[in-house]
């Protein structure tokens, strides 16, 4: 489908979409084997990764669901991605680019590794891009979502197996548009870079689609306390729906004082899946049922691959997966498969076998392809709904397929 097309100055800034983590550095390695260089060719041998992510602080949780899904991945594939010996070594990206960007550093200089997996934050990425770029290193990307990172900052290094912020805000103003809710949609999001992509986004499909803004509020980033002057603006603005990109503790908070302000079963909320995503859902508890998301994951999507994916790893780790594992299981899926064909492991072949891995129709998320170096990918209407184990978010239709 058509996206809309964002600026530099609209997808630099801060932070990716939701995360969790503090301080920097590399450090511990898991797996096994010997980095081979970039000198081995043709699969065998060994292959030394860099898996930068937050591994203390704010955004422990993310860090654990995309080691989770990493080692997950190497636990049934016998340590091994295209042939080659895996040898991990983490990189503590932190809270951001100041943590981030020398642990990245940290991993091609110091380590020496062949290739690079994870990312959190959007600005660790978008400030490393020149180190990568320079040695010549593939990093495929597990989270970090700013538009740039894919489109106008892009090299050929970078690759994504996660999303870019527009994704699900453009699926979910298509089919609001399509449902034109008396009154139009009010409007709300953190006031950093991934708050005004979604905003972006989101009005391109939406009143593209005939949909009407009833208000807007971009709020300081980091409310979690107190949401009441800006939810007091929705019931006078006469809007039939919200629509909001929150994630984290943010997310949290939204959705208990919404549904405290009275305006749940007023005005049904929706928004971008991380609102309900991963282990906020839980603390979020009764208010955030009914609460309408998209995203590229549910545990709950029926195909073979997610239905194996979801039993290994609640086997594992005794929790449901979140996207943060499957993007980081993915990341590892591409580079087998690209890994398998290259013919060696410098990042200019490593990069031109990604090119070439066609459909990725093993995936738990579904069927992805890359749209230039990020993936085309099924966006999912999903309803926080009671389950045997508690809260999770149900499949209620696929929106289609939206790519960079």
């Amino acid at each position: 489908m058509t996206q809309p097309v964002f600026s530099r100055r609209n997808a630099l800034g801060l932070f990716g979409l939701a995360g969790l983590a503090a301080t920097a550095g590399c450090g511990s390695s898991v797996g096994g084997g010997s980095s081979a260089g970039s000198s081995a060719s043709g699969g065998g041998g060994a292959i030394k990764v860099g898996l930068v992510i937050p591994q203390d602080g704010v955004y422990t949780p993310l860090g654990v669901d995309m080691k989770n899904g990493w080692d997950l991945f190497l636990e049934r594939h016998d340590g091994m991605l295209g042939g080659y010996e895996v040898e991990t070594v983490i990189g503590d990206e932190g809270e951001g680019p100041d943590t981030g960007v020398p642990a990245i550093q940290g991993l091609i200089q110091r380590d020496n590794v062949d290739v690079l997996v994870g990312i959190v934050n959007s600005a660790s990425a978008l400030g490393a891009a020149e180190a990568v770029a320079a040695a010549k290193k593939v990093l495929v990307i597990s989270n970090a979502g700013a538009n740039a990172v894919t489109g106008d900052a892009r090299n050929p290094y970078i690759w994504r197996a996660s999303f870019n912020n527009a994704q699900a805000a453009f699926a979910m103003g298509e089919y609001l548009a399509s449902q034109q809710p008396e009154g139009g949609v009010f409007l709300m999001a953190p006031d950093y870079a991934a708050g005004q992509e979604t905003f972006v986004a989101f009005k391109a499909s939406y009143e593209g689609g005939g949909g009407t803004i009833a208000g807007e509020a971009l709020t300081p980033f980091g409310t979690t306390q107190d949401f009441q002057p800006f939810l007091s603006a929705i019931p006078g603005s006469g809007a039939g729906a919200t629509f909001v990109f929150y994630s984290g503790g943010e997310a949290v908070s939204f959705v208990q004082q919404y549904a405290g302000f009275g305006l749940k079963d007023t005005v049904p909320l929706y928004g971008s899946g991380f609102l309900t995503e991963g282990s906020v859902l839980e603390a979020q508890g009764e208010a955030a049922v009914g609460i309408q998301t998209a995203l590229h994951y549910s545990t709950e999507i029926d195909n073979p691959a997610n239905t194996e994916f979801v039993e290994a790893y609640q086997e594992a780790y005794d929790v449901l997966p979140t996207c943060f594992a499957v993007q980081t299981w993915d990341a590892a899926l591409v580079l087998d498969l690209a890994l398998a064909d290259a013919a060696d492991l410098s990042g200019d072949a490593v990069s031109e076998a990604l090119g070439g891995v066609g459909e990725i129709s093993d995936s738990p998320r579904g069927a992805w392809t890359f749209d230039g170096q990020s993936p085309k990918h099924v966006e999912y209407l999903r309803e926080v709904q009671e389950g045997d184990g508690g809260l999770i978010n149900v499949v209620v239709e696929e929106l289609g397929e939206y790519g960079q």
